[in-house]
């Protein structure tokens, strides 16, 4: 059987030739089930993939009805160094104020403050929201500065 190919389209094969579509992940496949390594169902890819395993997932495909039994596996390792969590006080941030914070709001737009409708949040720099004592308000961290 041919090795999983994926189509540039309708033009990228020959009439003749013979094609085995890998499952179709681009379709709506939902997952019913997702095991952890050693629980039941697992054992023989415990066996073949050992410590690399992370979870084995049935997904469904209701338009094929197929079920595929598919694995996550760590396939890399190397060393890396979590952030400390501190944010950058030019870093642009998500607040919440309650509508009725009049006087709140009014000290938010001083501080340069900008509300934003989409996303339903004010976005100050964080060294702002600290100098206001607002960092529990905090709900989101922009990773570029606002235009």
């Amino acid at each position: 059987m041919p090795a999983c190919v994926f189509p540039a389209g309708p033009a990228a094969f020959r009439s003749d030739q013979v094609v085995r579509i890998c499952p179709p992940f681009y379709a709506v496949m939902r997952t019913r089930l997702t095991l952890k390594p050693g629980q039941r169902g697992t054992r023989k890819l415990v066996a073949k993939y050992g410590d690399r395993l992370v979870c084995v997932r049935y997904r469904y495909d209701e338009e094929r009805k197929k079920r595929y039994k598919t694995v996550e596996l760590i396939v890399e390792e190397t060393d890396w160094e979590p952030r400390d969590g501190r944010i950058a006080g030019d870093a642009i941030v998500g607040i919440r104020v309650g509508y009725q914070e009049l006087e709140l709001r009014r000290k938010v737009k001083r501080a340069g403050g900008r509300w934003n409708p989409e996303r339903r949040v004010w976005e100050v720099r964080y060294d702002r929201v600290v100098e206001m004592g607002l960092e529990e308000r905090v709900v989101e961290v922009f990773t570029r500065e606002r235009s």
